[in-house]
């Protein structure tokens, strides 16, 4: 029932910028934290950003100055706006969603499929 769907990926010049999107559809949702993972290939997924309902922030040290992680509550949506993207940042980015039960915590996390960036030199 739980989709999380993914878009704003592509191809961009270093220095460039994007806004990745991520809207999460189900029903009866109880949404805890979201947030961004990337995996660059043969290395493992790395957090990106994770935000919490109330607007708690984390990033990683790539990520500081850089990447700004948002999130609107009304429209079940997580954002990440991406900067002066450097060849580094070539990676399939990925959303997640920590999701309660209807039975409350513990939850389960969602993924969403993946949005290819890739940064050229």
């Amino acid at each position: 029932q739980v989709q999380l769907a993914e878009s704003g990926g592509g191809l961009v010049q270093a220095g460039g910028s994007l806004r990745l999107s991520c809207a999460v559809s189900g029903s009866t949702l109880r949404i805890s934290v979201m947030g961004w993972y990337r995996q660059a290939p043969g290395k493992q997924r790395e957090l990106v950003a994770y935000i919490g309902r109330g607007g708690n922030i984390n990033y990683a040290d790539f990520a500081k100055g850089r990447f700004t992680i948002s999130r609107d509550n009304a429209k079940n949506t997580v954002y990440l706006q991406m900067n002066n993207l450097s060849p580094e940042d070539t990676a399939v980015y990925y959303c997640n969603a920590y999701i309660l039960t209807q039975w409350g915590p513990p939850g389960r996390d969602y993924w969403g499929q993946g949005t290819q960036v890739t940064v050229s030199s």
